[in-house]
């Protein structure tokens, strides 16, 4: 096999270990042995442990010396970490966005938010997780959004974020059906928002949206009492 060829492979087990753990088919926690990886998605070893590597660097599996890989558990702390460098990072990056991005990165996010619209949030057969093609839809959109930042390691830095955050939206059986709250008029009212130039009002929009997302995540996290929402998160 030459270099090329395994590193395509590489990539398509990657791809499919990263939908597995979105979608839910690989649980927070499970451990991730060799032997099922290369039976599961007809790969070799060191294919398997390739795509394993590049996961650990998303923040998706973790590894521990002697213990071998598993699927990054869920935990309040984690989320409230991770909540407060978004509100941080990614409020900045899309305060930059809106004020630098040109004609091509409104229109762009225009037309991620029209797909996001019309993409079913879950299937008929599967009401407990939001469907693969809308969090695609999802992660496109905010994307499309934070895409007009010129600094590319702000950028990085909160996209990186956003997608270690999908791991909790996954498993949080209540995203998205509350029954106050109107997801979809949070992502009109972003989109409005950064259209307009208002760049005060889309990062406080946006601070409201993961505020409100993170608390509910944290109150109904199965390793703390829920009384566990931080001082320091805003209330939307």
């Amino acid at each position: 096999m030459t270099g090329t060829d395994g590193s395509t492979r590489a990539d398509g087990v990657y791809q499919r270990l990263r939908r597995d753990i979105l979608g839910g088919r690989l649980v927070p926690g499970e451990r991730l042995k060799f032997p099922e990886l290369s039976r599961r998605y007809e790969t070799s070893v060191g294919a398997a442990r390739e795509a394993l590597t590049r996961l650990v660097a998303d923040g998706f599996v973790k590894t521990q010396s002697h213990q071998g890989f598993s699927v990054t558990p869920l935990s309040h702390e984690d989320l409230a970490d991770l909540t407060y460098a978004r509100l941080e990072i990614e409020s900045l990056v899309l305060r930059l966005s809106v004020r630098d991005g040109d004609m091509a990165w409104e229109a762009a996010a225009v037309a991620a938010h029209h797909i996001l619209e019309r993409t079913p949030f879950v299937a008929p057969d599967d009401t407990g997780h939001p469907t693969d093609a809308w969090s695609v839809a999802h992660a496109a959109f905010h994307g499309a959004l934070l895409g007009g930042c010129r600094n590319r390691r702000l950028l990085a830095s909160a996209v990186g974020l956003r997608e270690e955050a999908e791991l909790y939206l996954q498993w949080s059986v209540s995203f998205g059906r509350e029954p106050d709250r109107d997801l979809a008029g949070e992502h009109r009212a972003l989109l409005d928002a950064a259209v307009a130039r208002d760049a005060d009002s889309a990062a406080r929009l946006l601070r409201d949206h993961l505020a409100h997302t993170a608390q509910l995540l944290i109150s109904v996290a199965t390793d703390e009492p829920n009384n566990a929402v931080p001082a320091w998160l805003p209330r939307p």
